[in-house]
């Protein structure tokens, strides 16, 4: 954690060890930058320990792997199950994040995990009635035990899916039938991992999904390039019939887009308008880059779907959305949902914004 006052007119003296008493959200490295920062941090102290109480209610995850994995442990949590640094998992820890470089257009289509442990084959049993709620629900329809670590991917066609869900039952988009058009926003890890979007041949059985991920991070030499995903991503196991070709799947169709999205939805609306927009983990107040992006949106008038990684970061997306729109987005407190579990596959609160 860094020092709340990191930028004043001193410079830190050390590590941020000294909290705030009263909402324990921010640290200090003194007590004299904890006294400077006091007529800033009132304002927010209150807002901060009411999250902080609620924190635990988005903490409750039903894997054996949580403490380890999202506490700081990762390399050792990966290199555990033999996955540290090889394929999909390349960039789940922080060794390799100042190497990343999505020029790779090769498809990684393997979890490096037993069939056991990850979602290889197609569901033995339709979506229940009620729908998938938690990640508890869906380990279940897809009989992986709890201490997977398939969760740490899956996160984002699960994102997807919660996104639909929550917009379907807010009456802001019709029942999907038959065809779901996504724009989906901002993809940087995603691009590494595109093989997990195959999982949305389960979550939308029947359904023809056309996913075009547009933003900044995609290289150039990659704008335009289309993905079709026929499978789900295999596991290890060489005599597993994953490695079978399926029948009667509907394909996933991918489609990249280098540039950011105020730049391309133009081009985008007129080959493929969408149902629904996809934001994960978008960080709004972080990058200027959003606010003509937001305007776009709202002018088109298509359902948009933002989370993030902190519900005050929820909180000041939505004052950057309402400053553009002049209207308040919807927060939507995800709670035990999948949304709110992994969005950022972090020990965290997670919050929706829906306009």
């Amino acid at each position: 954690m860094e020092c709340a006052a990191k930028g004043s007119r001193t410079p830190c003296c050390g590590p941020a060890t000294r909290h705030c008493h009263r909402c324990r959200a921010v640290a200090y490295c003194s007590l004299s930058h904890q006294v400077s920062h006091r007529s800033v941090h009132r304002r927010e102290c209150e807002r901060l320990e009411q999250q902080m109480k609620r924190a635990d209610l988005l903490n409750d995850f039903p894997f054996t792997f949580t403490l380890e994995a999202i506490q700081g442990a990762r390399c050792s949590f990966l290199t555990g199950h033999e996955i540290h640094r090889l394929g999909m998992w390349m960039y789940e820890c922080c060794c390799e994040v100042s190497a990343m470089s999505f020029d790779n257009s090769r498809l990684i289509n393997d979890w490096n995990l037993p069939s056991g442990l990850c979602p290889c084959k197609g569901p033995s049993f339709p979506i229940p009635e009620k729908h998938l709620n938690t990640w508890n629900d869906y380990y279940e329809w897809r009989c992986i035990p709890r201490n997977s670590p398939a969760a740490l991917l899956l996160h984002w066609p699960l994102t997807v899916y919660w996104a639909v869900q929550l917009a379907t039952r807010e009456s802001l988009i019709p029942e999907i039938s038959n065809e779901l058009r996504i724009h989906y926003l901002g993809p940087e890890k995603e691009l590494l991992q595109l093989a997990v979007f195959g999982e949305l041949q389960a979550l939308f059985p029947g359904v023809e999904v056309h996913i075009d991920l547009v933003g900044p991070t995609i290289p150039s030499r990659r704008n335009g390039e289309r993905i079709y995903l026929n499978t789900y991503a295999q596991c290890n196991e060489t005599n597993c019939q994953c490695k079978d070709p399926v029948e009667n799947l509907c394909p996933i169709t991918l489609q990249l887009h280098a540039g950011y999205y105020h730049d391309r939805y133009k081009e985008l609306l007129k080959d493929s308008f969408p149902h629904i927009i996809i934001a994960p983990n978008a960080g709004i107040a972080a990058f200027t880059s959003w606010l003509p992006t937001v305007e776009v949106i709202d002018e088109i008038k298509v359902p948009a779907f933002f989370s993030d990684y902190c519900e005050e970061a929820a909180l000041l997306a939505a004052s950057c959305i309402s400053s553009v729109t002049g209207t308040a987005p919807k927060i939507q407190d995800s709670d035990k949902s999948i949304q709110a579990a992994v969005s950022c596959g972090r020990k965290c609160s997670v919050y929706s914004l829906l306009f």
